[in-house]
């Protein structure tokens, strides 16, 4: 018994290895069989630099960044480096009450959340992710946005797509808000018009039941950016909607994973905030993006 046991502890580390190499070497995106749309004469290639296992001790700032990038957070809830990190192969941000409310830009925050968005862009592809949202009023997401900064012409619109928007807490009892916490809420946003482009302003939405509540356990949330007026959504592998945005998605767009406060979801009356540290986390085990080759 005690050479089975010494043998165990000596192949270990090699199983973890193992183990690794096949996250690694992961071929294709997250697909129940018979729901995979690639093309024929095609196949997914992972974009390295927009992906992430999340197996390090700390977030890759080569990868991506996390002070907000000029956007300190949507008053109530400030972003907060310190409320992100990596551990257990997960990418975890934490909410939380602010000791002291803070004042900053004329604005008064209570509470903290987190922000990580890629440094990298890309235009259309397959992105997922697997998460397990908090379980609190704030927010649990996972969404693509350009850029305007430095864009020319009509380039300086905005365009977002929302894979998945949710909350743990619905403190909004408007009919729309029903059931906020069971669903992958996708959308598609176009506003932020240039005078004299003709674009539409609006919104499309998506998604899907999930059968359960957001915070119970992880699921994959993915889109297929297939072209500037397709896109479609997945949950858990497989194909839920389709959805033609209000205006042509051609612009190369950002890798969003944010906790924030809501104005349409505001604070609880006993600040939301009761729950426990694992239950006012939201989780990432990964990330990936992937593009289509030949």
């Amino acid at each position: 018994m005690k050479k089975i046991i010494k043998t165990i502890k000596q192949i270990a580390p090699f199983i973890l290895v193992l183990a690794a190499n096949s996250i690694v070497a992961q071929k294709s995106p997250v697909f129940e069989k018979g729901q995979d749309p690639k093309p024929d004469g095609k196949k997914w290639e992972l974009v390295k630099n927009m992906s992430d296992e999340f197996n390090g001790k700390k977030v890759d700032e080569d990868k991506w960044q996390i002070s907000g990038q000029g956007w300190i957070g949507r008053a109530p809830g400030l972003f907060m480096a310190e409320n992100i990190t990596v551990s257990d192969g997960s990418l975890k941000i934490i909410t939380n009450m602010l000791p002291q409310p803070v004042v900053k830009q004329n604005k008064t925050y209570t509470h903290g959340g987190g922000y990580v968005g890629s440094r990298n862009a890309m235009k259309y592809g397959y992105y997922e992710c697997e998460m397990k949202a908090n379980k609190t009023f704030m927010s649990s997401t996972f969404w693509l946005i350009n850029e305007g900064k430095g864009a020319q012409g009509c380039d300086k619109r905005t365009t977002e797509l929302d894979i998945q928007e949710c909350v743990g807490q619905i403190v909004n009892k408007a009919e729309w808000m029903k059931n906020f916490d069971q669903k992958m809420n996708s959308n598609t946003h176009s506003r932020n018009i240039p005078e004299g482009c003709d674009y539409a302003k609006g919104s499309n939405k998506g998604g899907g039941d999930i059968g359960g509540k957001v915070y119970d356990a992880f699921h994959v949330y993915g889109v297929w950016w297939k072209s500037k007026d397709e896109i479609l959504f997945f949950l858990d592998g497989k194909f839920v909607t389709k959805v033609k945005p209000p205006a042509d998605f051609d612009i190369d767009m950002y890798l969003r994973m944010v906790v924030e406060t809501y104005d349409w979801n505001p604070v609880p009356d006993d600040g939301g905030m009761n729950g426990t540290k694992e239950e006012r986390t939201t989780t990432y085990n990964w990330v990936r993006s992937w593009k289509l080759n030949d």
